[in-house]
């Protein structure tokens, strides 16, 4: 995940930001209605993709955008990056979908969400191919901070 922020992102480790990828524990394994996926190839980790328990805050994000978005019941995807030598296999679709049933069976989630920063290369054309657009900032007038945010269908639960 640190490879990302640097690589893809261009952002570095921003603290407020990456808390998270430094205490994966705290953030992910711990709360019960989060979760971590983690891909590997051999001893490589090749992909990861999480599950918060909160929505986007406002600001940085648009106040109707929180408004829609509410913690406690918005199940938030976040975390999900691919390596580029393993993307276009199915991995960031599997890691949607698995996170999508953790969701769906965690209860109390009634909507999923996502953000995605549209530099990161691939990102935007995926997630217009699995979601549906709630707000591209860069319509926004001064571009907000330049991400698109989206949401995707629940899934039912899966009967035990």
């Amino acid at each position: 995940m640190l490879d990302t922020v640097y690589r893809d992102l261009g952002s570095g480790y921003v603290p407020r930001w990456h808390a998270d990828i430094i205490d994966p524990e705290s953030a992910y394994l711990r709360p019960e209605r989060c979760t971590l996926l983690v891909v590997r190839h051999g001893d490589e980790i090749v992909a990861t993709g999480a599950v918060r328990d909160r929505g986007p805050l406002a600001p940085p994000n648009p106040q109707w955008v929180a408004d829609r978005f509410p913690s406690g019941t918005t199940a938030q995807l976040c975390r999900i990056y691919v390596r580029p030598e393993h993307r276009r296999h199915g991995l960031a679709r599997w890691l949607v979908r698995e996170l999508g049933a953790f969701a769906a069976g965690a209860g109390g989630y009634t909507s999923l969400y996502l953000h995605t920063d549209p530099a990161v290369p691939g990102a935007e054309p995926f997630w217009r191919s699995t979601a549906y657009e709630v707000c591209d900032e860069r319509d926004l007038p001064g571009g907000g901070q330049g991400i698109i945010h989206f949401e995707l269908p629940m899934p039912a639960p899966v009967a035990a």
